[in-house]
């Protein structure tokens, strides 16, 4: 009778019971007659043990030939070994190998990060990116989870779009039936007239930016969540971002436990991460990174080298709120209090991750957003109808993007978010 295919995760259910694995050969070693085989099958790692007395003589010669990432099919009893990967092992009676791999490029050495990058579709399995991309698929299910909860309706926007929604100089253009059409670099325009018809929604998709930018927290297209919201303003929608950011994290901390340990994540670090989070205004941000003898001025836009200063020693994120409206996007709502800011913030990451969010409540007077769409240089007849939002029932509102790849690199401790998308494209990399 064929045994039961089962997976590694669900091991702990079948103790006694005699199971079959489907996976791939981690390693394999030899203790004279007996043999140890790690197998992953994408939901974990299981040692096999193959007894040389206990087996037929083919099996034992199928041991023989397995090589690094050898697709197998291993038969064995489920027993209770703590010692072992997953706590548990296949005490092996049958095994077959139905893919063999030979030269498998990557092995248990120092690579070159170029190396890896072009064997990217490898790369994806060794257990650092295994363990970092199964957290940014929990943290991606609990935005969902978030936002269904209190009511938020999904909505997807267009990624060929005729309007800017950022700066004119990070679009990548290309020919749409002798027009010009761009790739979203947000999808909060879109948002926003969703939101005058479903009051809270969000927007969950790629963005790109061509941004000629080779640090570790630029992607040329990355994932943004973007909630829009009538009737929010600024106050509001910082609220909003810190239950956000709090949840994630604590959804990570919860069902990602053993991918962080993996990460050598140090989890004691986030466990300080809810409401409220510290905040300081840009004016006292730049005042205090003087005072720190930095060279910056009131009206400079703050660079990441500001930011890790800023959050040095911070037990949970930090606010930045109301920056220059010129360094901002023309959409922000200018603040009554001080014409010369927007009310917007940006949330930055501890640890010396930094931007994580940036939001703002949007204007929705006309003819200030008409005069800033002017004032930019952008083409009015691109906008016709987003300044409908304006002339129909116009609304205060406000929304925010969270970036998902620089969110996932600071929960799990990771240095560039090139390792939190499973196929980065960089301004060097489209393939593979």
């Amino acid at each position: 009778m064929k045994r039961p295919d089962v997976e590694v995760r669900t091991l702990s259910a079948h103790v006694g019971e005699e199971v079959t694995v489907t996976g791939w050969v981690g390693s394999t070693r030899v203790h004279g007659r007996v043999a140890f085989l790690d197998v992953r099958d994408g939901t974990g790692v299981v040692q096999a043990v193959v007894v040389k007395k206990q087996v037929a003589p083919t099996v034992w010669d199928a041991h023989a030939i397995l090589t690094k990432e050898s697709a197998v099919a291993v038969t064995g009893t489920v027993r209770v070994e703590p010692r072992a990967p997953g706590g548990h092992e296949l005490e092996v009676s049958g095994l077959e190998v139905t893919g063999q791999a030979s030269d498998y490029p990557i092995q248990p050495k120092e690579h070159g990060v170029d190396f890896l990058l072009d064997h990217r579709h490898l790369w994806l399995r060794s257990s650092l990116q295994w363990a970092g991309l199964r957290v940014r698929a929990e943290v991606e299910q609990a935005v969902h989870d978030f936002f269904y909860q209190r009511g938020f309706v999904r909505i997807d926007s267009p990624i060929l779009t005729g309007a800017i929604g950022e700066h004119a100089g990070t679009l990548f253009q290309t020919d749409y039936f002798e027009e010009k059409a761009y790739l979203a670099q947000t999808g909060q325009l879109y948002g926003e007239a969703a939101a005058a018809a479903f009051r809270k929604i969000y927007t969950f998709g790629p963005t790109f930016r061509a941004e000629k930018s080779k640090t570790r927290r630029h992607l040329t297209e990355f994932w943004m969540v973007e909630p829009e919201v009538a009737f929010l303003d600024s106050e509001g929608n910082m609220r909003l971002q810190e239950e956000l950011v709090s949840y994630l994290v604590e959804r990570a901390l919860e069902r990602c436990a053993d991918e962080l340990e993996l990460l050598e994540r140090d989890t004691g670090k986030l466990g300080s991460v809810r409401p409220p989070f510290h905040r300081i205004s840009y004016a006292d941000a730049v005042a205090r990174l003087a005072g720190m003898g930095r060279e910056i001025e009131w009206g400079a836009d703050l660079g990441a080298p500001d930011e890790v200063a800023l959050t040095e020693g911070l037990d949970r994120p930090l606010f930045v709120y109301n920056y220059p409206k010129e360094v901002k996007a023309f959409y922000m709502k200018e603040n009554p209090d001080d014409r010369r800011t927007a009310l917007c913030n940006d949330c930055l990451a501890p640890e010396g991750h930094g931007e994580i969010v940036g939001g703002s409540q949007r204007e929705d007077d006309l003819e200030r957003l008409l005069a800033r769409i002017r004032e930019e240089g952008l083409p009015e007849e691109a906008y016709d109808w987003y300044l409908d939002l304006r002339r129909y029932g116009s609304f205060p509102h406000s929304g925010f993007g969270l970036g998902v790849e620089r969110t996932v690199a600071w929960i799990t401790g990771r240095p560039h978010v090139r390792e939190m998308i499973p196929f980065p494209r960089l301004m060097n990399r489209l393939k593979p």
